[in-house]
């Protein structure tokens, strides 16, 4: 198995990626900070893991000034592939607590890996933070005192597409995948919906590619009703927006989803005016961080970042800050006791991780498409703000 060891010191950003100090098989020093980041390099979520892998290093180096060392310790990121599947994930955790003796993890990108790597950190008793999976269940059901997620859950999303769809008189349709991710988004969805009336549940294979039997069966539910007909989609990879090929304006069906990362948002140009709740876009948060993040990204790529860039930034953000109040202490108990009700800066400005189940309480951005020649996506343009006390995030672990 091939092992990649990432030493960033001050003053590599740059090119392509950020330059780093590759070592295979070298053993760190016993002074360094060993973090594990586990995500999907390669696999359906590729764009995803790549992203968060790239933010996470950049958030890093922000947080450490350049220096990648916490009170005079040095930071040694392993990176692992998971390809997406939760059998190997599950392995690759155990190897990097087990044989690696990495002081904490990150990662993964999907959620049906994640679920499969909880126990493995309860086991052995060391931190997993979890980014940018979303399935409620792992701060849920499946949660342990090990676990914490920078990354929003399945009902933040969802609280806040309620807020820019739950009106009377409004029938919605959901389409998910038929995954952790799909419903747990669908089910906290529901939960929060309070007017509109959710008439279907619609769950496809996550690689579907062909959406025609699912869309009819869509328009079949929506298309004699009453009011305003909304098809909500929750979706990672892929292009479920070809349900709009159906004709749906015929029947008088609008489409609605989420923030995306912005290849996806290309899409989103076919509707002007629609309506969602973002987890990040680059030109929305106003605060240093975000600032920092996007001159660092243009810096380096010449593109802006991207959704799970932010992700992976705010996980090194949590990390840093962390660490930095423990003097460099990786003790996991110690770690755990002051990352519980910790609060530190991130791109969508201050998270704060919740006692009870260690999820990150964080803003969202109602959001109104534009289309801009100028940007080869769909713009998102800010409606409002949905801060963090605005959301009844449920707690669903048994804590």
């Amino acid at each position: 198995m091939q092992r990649r060891f990432w030493i960033i010191r001050s003053g590599l950003i740059g090119g392509a990626l950020l330059a780093a100090t590759l070592a295979a098989g070298v053993h760190a020093q016993g002074k360094d900070i060993r973090i594990a980041h586990i995500y999907s390099k390669t696999g359906p979520l590729e764009a995803y893991g790549k992203q968060t892998q790239t933010g996470f290093m950049l958030g890093l180096d922000y947080a450490t000034g350049g220096t990648m060392t916490v009170a005079g310790r040095k930071i040694v990121v392993i990176e692992r592939d998971d390809q997406g599947k939760p059998d190997l994930g599950k392995s690759l955790l155990a190897a990097a607590y087990g044989d690696d003796k990495v002081d904490l993890a990150v990662g993964p990108t999907a959620s049906p890996v994640a679920l499969a790597m909880l126990p493995v950190a309860e086991e052995y008793k060391k931190i997993l933070l979890v980014e940018p999976a979303v399935a409620d269940s792992i701060t849920g059901d499946k949660w342990n005192k090990y676990i914490f997620r920078t990354g929003r859950n399945s009902s933040q999303d969802a609280i806040a597409n309620a807020v820019a769809l739950d009106k009377p008189g409004v029938n919605i349709v959901t389409m998910a995948q038929d995954s952790a991710f799909g419903k747990d988004g669908v089910k906290a969805f529901r939960e929060a919906l309070k007017h509109a009336k959710l008439v279907h549940e619609e769950y496809l294979p996550p690689a579907t590619t062909d959406f025609t039997a699912g869309g009819q069966r869509m328009i079949d539910k929506l298309k004699d009703l009453p009011g305003r007909k909304v098809i909500f989609i929750i979706w990672a990879g892929g292009n479920p927006f070809k349900i709009a090929d159906m004709d749906l304006k015929r029947h008088g069906i609008e489409i609605a989803t989420g923030g995306n990362i912005l290849p996806a948002m290309t899409a989103y140009k076919q509707f002007p005016g629609m309506e969602g709740a973002a987890y990040y876009y680059f030109g929305i948060p106003k605060n240093p961080v975000n600032e920092a993040l996007v001159a660092q990204h243009y810096k380096a790529f010449k593109t802006p970042p991207d959704f799970f860039t932010a992700g992976g930034f705010s996980a090194a953000m949590a990390i840093v800050t962390a660490l930095k109040k423990t003097n460099g202490d990786t003790a996991t108990n110690t770690l755990i006791k002051t990352m519980e009700g910790m609060s530190f800066d991130t791109p969508k400005g201050k998270m704060t991780f919740r006692k009870e189940d260690h999820q990150a309480m964080q803003s969202m951005y109602h959001f109104k498409i534009k289309v801009d020649p100028a940007f080869a996506w769909g713009v998102p343009e800010l409606v409002r703000e949905i801060k963090p006390e605005e959301m009844n995030v449920p707690i669903r672990n048994k804590r």
